[in-house]
């Protein structure tokens, strides 16, 4: 079901609530509002919030002769979604299963979605480096994936398992795209000066020590987390915040490396 798509891009952290499922999405959203056709695929099991982040919570996935159905944001199916939040009776519905079930669900994500012809692919993973990201590689070795960004925090006690993360794409073969800090400083919504409450400069640090590039640098803005759950994208609400300059310069990035 991949062999239509033309470039897929993982997104990984070995840590949690570094705003994985934000970047994914608004990069998935910027990528679309720059005419490419996109899809979504969410594979954090436990923690499935693509759903919520993109509005979609209320809508059910299909079966087709050739496989899943995705749903897609729009009639104009410029973006098309997938995730097991589709399949969950509601928000607070708990996922207790084993490796191996997980494992087998996350094999039909990849290998049952009737995507047809995409643009991009983005995989949102669960954090760490155990069954899911496995299981994604050896579905993966078939088709041609473009690498991972990397998402971390500033702060030293994320670092240190985003590294494991960086020690896992490098020993499994998947190419880096780039390390993106996100949650660096807070921009005041009433006057826009940036206040590092966390630290800084941790992602760039941690580029550095990888030989990997820095993507970018995204701060905590209200603004930009007032849309979640509305299905909307920073760079067309807030074109001229720091996020979506970010944002549009990650998208230069994957195009030029998707040439």
């Amino acid at each position: 079901m991949l062999d239509k798509v033309k470039h897929i891009i993982l997104v990984l952290s070995g840590k949690g609530g570094v705003g994985k499922s934000t970047v994914s999405t608004q990069l998935a959203l910027t990528l679309a509002e720059a005419d490419h056709k996109v899809g979504l695929l969410d594979i954090d099991l436990c923690g499935p919030s693509v759903p919520y982040l993109l509005g979609l919570e209320d809508r059910d996935v299909h079966q087709c002769d050739e496989g899943w159905v995705p749903v897609y944001t729009s009639a104009e199916k410029r973006l098309a979604v997938m995730s097991i939040g589709f399949l969950l009776k509601n928000r607070s519905d708990a996922v207790i299963w084993r490796g191996p079930k997980k494992t087998a669900m996350i094999k039909q994500f990849l290998e049952d979605v009737n995507w047809d012809k995409l643009d991009y692919l983005i995989i949102d993973t669960p954090p760490g480096t155990s069954d899911e990201h496995i299981t994604v590689m050896e579905c993966l070795k078939t088709v041609r994936t473009e690498g991972a960004i990397i998402v971390t925090t500033p702060q030293e006690m994320a670092l240190e398992d985003v590294r494991k993360e960086v020690t896992f794409c490098k020993k499994t073969g998947i190419p880096i795209l780039g390390i993106v800090e996100n949650m660096s400083g807070f921009v005041c919504p009433n006057c826009s000066e940036c206040t590092n409450i966390f630290s800084s400069g941790g992602g760039h640090s941690l580029a550095e020590l990888a030989k990997v590039p820095h993507l970018g640098t995204l701060p905590i803005d209200p603004r930009v987390g007032e849309l979640a759950g509305t299905g909307k994208a920073c760079v067309k609400e807030l074109p001229d915040c720091t996020t979506s300059e970010v944002l549009r310069e990650l998208v230069r990035t994957l195009t030029t490396v998707g040439q």
